[in-house]
């Protein structure tokens, strides 16, 4: 037998690949003859013997999947952070102190952010699942002679398999004998109508989508019926084939993650350089013993750690994904949310993400005559206008257009039917897309099929390419209507008719009017009549082959979403490249691209002109060309990666399980949640509830809103530590016994601050400018020099502010427990008036929007003054923290002092914005 396996040694059954894969170029006869077939297999099927050996050397048609990680793995991966492991020191820290609560509290944020992120992993492993699912359960088979339906698992090559309309395909089949097949493959091609299928051998270059020989598995027969031998099962059908590829693709770390993980070992090295920089000059220089210098510079460290961030990022991100579902953007993958937000490339599906996947009636073109219809999808609100004008018609008044129109409503076997105010088609698409036209242009379609009642008609089949039907009227008139391909009609006419009457065809225009509505991305169809005698009650193929008078070409497309043109240009306008990667052909998507107004919409790339380019000649056009079509899985994953490869964060849009292996790799793969495959969704990190490209841009802007929210709650809250820090240093460094605020102390405003005010910054509103700057670049580290300034700038101010006013206490005779109570609530008072400069980076916040925009900014505030009045003033907290009851006096000189901050901060932002280059501020304050 030449069909082989993929090794010499005989793997397991389920490991068995069958390799052969150009069956679309073999005849049905040469494909027997492949298979070691007898010619008596087509009229018997298999024998019992036959099945046993085929299935046990190429096992069952089932898809495997790889073993992955034991459950244990993936929950000790989720420790697997620096973050977390300066998370967890600071609780052992913690603990080490006995502040048992605190560390309880630390302990649990490590265990909630790794259940989390064990729970999402978890849930990505599912798309292979997924795709499993879409094969078909059962089949229809010929074997020793009988029909028999049997598990689709069981399923060898060489079986013969009958199909018919409503079935899932079982297997690769080559085709051998159809009838008016039609196939709907737009899960494996992206191509939104169901393609007619035939028997003919095809070029062995022909894409999946131009393989009209073969039914692969996992389709649905949407008409007709078909027979055919199974050539592929299991993994190695094309369904398969992106199995193996999702298991293959890596997951690409988020932006985000790579940045806090530098961030984070910056920040450990930091803090063990300093405090043991502490440690040793305590000991060498002032001679203190080395357990008071230990306990010292655990309390620097414990200053230094901000154990709220981990929760404070997890909490903006959860609420990104709040406001993103408010826009029908559905995030399954927590960082997603983030990453969105540095989006530089958007690689989008054509059909129904791009366009509404409702077939229209765009363009008609008469004798001499050319005509053109508002309105989209089968919604029939809408006008039809005579070419370049914008009146509305009278349908009464162009006699051929509306002959063209009725026929086309009488010879159709689709309905229209409305539902929840949606307009819906069942049957044909561009069936439905005549009938929408026809009652824009005033027909009824009741009243049309009850005065011209149909008495026979000849089905469409892929064979002869048309549809004809036979009508009465009650006035003793009999026509037929056809309509079909336009150059097989066009055979078939002897005549036209046009404004002066019934003329010969004039088969040069109408085959320029065909070229030029191809070229403008239509679809186009040709309708025709003829007049027969009133006792004819049947309909045959002798009837239709001549004397056809020709009405009208009509032009067909799915149109672009509305708000997908907005949402594009907002993308322009926002530095993000929009790219559409379709399994359609050339020109459609050309066109589709032009009304879109994408960046370049006079360049296609095809996936037969991407065969012939290695990676590096690749890499430049997929830079600049911004439409490809008729492309494979592989041939998407390809370009996902080569953009990512040149630094660009990509997201990924896709609805059928052909695009599963591009969205797992790409940075944001999106799915869409009405018409998507569970493929799709399982193996992206979002979903559009809606399935419209305006969403996504909705959601960059949410992503870029967190990611700035972000931002701000690090340059909130490093601060503080920093001013712990410096505190507890300079009181070292400066010979004092004892310290100003006691380690318990400085946990209790390290978290009291960060549940209270800088939580309150997640919920910040996005900024004006969001959608006006270009995507940041993703290899900057997470916070810049300029960044870096303003945390020690404000770290300094806290430190002198805190520390001054320590000293202020002691020199005028208090205690060491007030002092350090007014050290504390002056700190706690810096970082409120800090919060709020912190609200924006550079922009002004003393005007009404900057103190009131966000009213948890003044619920956190109330909070915390609260907690603090209980820090200071209650008993039971007085013994737990060593704090003491202070004057009214000492309040008013804490907020005199510490509402230099918000002075001081304002002052400099408006140094930058007025002597800074604009150059500079673009590249430090974006």
């Amino acid at each position: 037998m030449s069909q082989v396996v993929a090794s010499t040694s005989p793997p397991p059954k389920e490991t068995q690949v069958q390799v052969q894969e150009s069956w679309h170029a073999m005849t049905p006869e040469q494909a027997f003859e492949t298979l070691e077939l007898a010619k008596e297999v087509t009229d018997k099927g298999l024998s019992k013997a036959q099945v046993q050996q085929r299935l046990a050397q190429f096992g069952a048609n089932e898809l495997t999947t790889s073993e992955g990680k034991s459950p244990l793995m993936r929950f000790l991966d989720q420790f697997h952070n620096v973050l977390i492991y300066v998370l967890i020191g600071a609780g052992v820290m913690t603990a080490a102190l006995q502040h048992w609560i605190d560390a309880g509290v630390i302990f649990a944020v490590v265990l909630v952010n790794a259940i989390i992120g064990f729970i999402q992993e978890g849930k990505a492993e599912n798309a292979l699942k997924a795709i499993r699912q879409m094969l078909s359960s059962n089949a229809i088979v010929l074997r020793d002679g009988k029909h028999l339906t049997i598990k689709a698992a069981n399923l060898v090559p060489g079986d013969i398999v009958l199909l018919q309309s409503g079935d899932k395909v079982p297997a690769d089949i080559r085709l051998f004998k159809v009838k008016g097949l039609q196939v709907q493959e737009a899960a494996l091609t992206g191509e939104s109508l169901a393609i007619s299928k035939d028997t003919l051998a095809v070029n062995e270059q022909a894409v999946l989508g131009d393989r009209l020989s073969m039914a692969y598995s996992g389709t649905i027969i949407t008409h007709g019926q078909g027979t055919g031998v199974v050539v592929a099962t299991g993994m190695s059908t094309q369904i398969g084939h992106i199995s193996a590829l999702v298991a293959n693709v890596d997951n690409v770390t988020t932006p985000l993650l790579k940045q806090m993980a530098q961030f984070g070992h910056w920040l450990t090295l930091g803090i063990l350089v300093i405090a043991a920089i502490n440690f040793v000059f305590g000991v060498l220089v002032h001679g203190y013993s080395m357990t008071d210098m230990f306990l010292a510079s655990v309390s620097l460290a414990v200053a230094a750690i901000p154990e709220g961030l981990p929760a404070i990022m997890t909490i903006t991100l959860a609420i990104g994904v709040q406001r993103m579902a408010k826009r029908n953007a559905i995030i399954r993958k927590l960082p997603a949310v983030e990453t969105l937000g540095a989006v530089s490339v958007i690689c989008s599906d054509k059909t129904g993400t791009l366009t509404r996947n409702e077939m229209t009636l765009s363009s008609i073109a008469c004798y001499q005559q050319g005509f053109s219809l508002s309105g989209a999808g089968y919604d029939p609100h809408g006008d039809v206008f005579l070419e370049n004008s914008t009146v509305p018609l009278q349908l009464e008044q162009y006699p051929v257009l509306q002959q063209a129109l009725q026929a086309a409503v009488l010879c159709n076997d689709a309905s229209l039917s409305q539902e929840d105010s949606q307009w819906c088609v069942s049957g044909d698409p561009m069936e439905g897309a005549l009938l929408t036209a026809g009652m824009k242009s005033g027909l009824d379609l009741d009243f049309e099929a009850k005065a011209f009642p149909r008495t026979d008609f000849i089905p469409f089949e892929s064979e002869h390419k048309f549809m004809a039907s036979l009508h009465h009227s009650h006035h003793g008139q009999a026509f037929i209507y056809l309509k079909g391909a336009p150059e097989k009609v066009l055979e078939m006419c002897e005549s036209q008719l046009s404004t002066t009457g019934e003329s010969p065809v004039d088969k040069a225009y109408w085959l320029k009017q065909i070229e030029y509505l191809a070229q403008q991305g239509q679809r186009v169809l040709a309708i025709a009549v003829k007049q027969v005698e009133q006792e004819q009650r049947e309909l045959d193929f002798e009837h239709v082959e001549q004397g056809m008078v020709m009405l009208a070409l009509f032009g067909l497309i799915d149109p672009p979403r509305e708000e997908a043109i907005a949402a594009v240009a907002r993308c322009t306008k926002a530095g993000i490249q929009v790219k559409m990667i379709t399994g359609d052909h050339g020109i459609t998507a050309l066109a589709i691209a032009k009304q879109l107004k994408l960046a370049n919409s006079s360049q296609v790339l095809t996936g037969q002109e991407l065969d012939t380019l290695d990676d590096e000649s690749l890499a430049y056009q997929v830079l600049n060309i911004d439409v490809f079509a008729r492309v494979t899985p592989e041939h998407k994953l390809r370009l996902v990666r080569l953009l990512q490869e040149q630094g660009l964060i990509v997201a990924m849009t896709g609805d059928g399980v052909n695009d599963a292996p591009a969205l797992k790799r790409a940075d944001v793969g999106t799915a869409m949640g009405q018409n998507g495959t569970e493929a799709a969704k399982e193996a992206a990190e979002m979903v559009l509830a809606d399935d419209n490209f305006a969403s996504i841009s909705h959601a960059v802007e949410q992503g870029r809103t967190v990611y700035d929210n972000i931002k701000k709650a690090i340059i909130f809250i490093l601060p503080t530590n920093g001013g712990e820090a410096l505190i507890v240093l300079a009181a070292v460094l400066l010979g004092f016994t004892q310290l100003p605020m006691t380690p318990v102390q400085i946990l209790w405003v390290n978290m009291i601050t960060a549940v209270t005010l800088a939580l309150s910054l997640a919920f910040e509103p996005s900024e004006k400018s969001v959608m006006q700057r270009p995507p940041r670049n993703a290899a900057d580290p997470l916070l810049s020099g300029y960044l870096l300034w303003r945390i020690g700038f404000v770290s300094l101010i806290l430190m002198l502010g805190t520390f001054g006013l320590f000293l202020w206490e002691q020199a005028q005779g208090h205690g060491i427990n007030l002092a350090r109570t007014v050290a504390v609530n002056t700190l706690v008072m810096f970082e409120i008036f800090y919060l709020f400069s912190a609200r924006y980076i550079s922009a002004p916040v003393l005007n009404w929007r900057g103190l009131t925009g966000n009213y948890y900014v003044l619920i956190a505030i109330a909070v915390l003054v609260v907690f603090q009045l209980l820090f200071t003033y209650s008993s039971p907290m007085q013994t737990l923290f060593g704090t003491t009851d202070i004057s009214l006096a000492m309040w008013g000189r804490i907020i005199l002092v510490s509402s230099s901050v918000l002075v001081l901060v304002e002052l400099e932002k408006y140094l930058i914005r007025r002597f800074a280059s604009h150059a500079w501020q673009k590249r430090h304050l974006s």
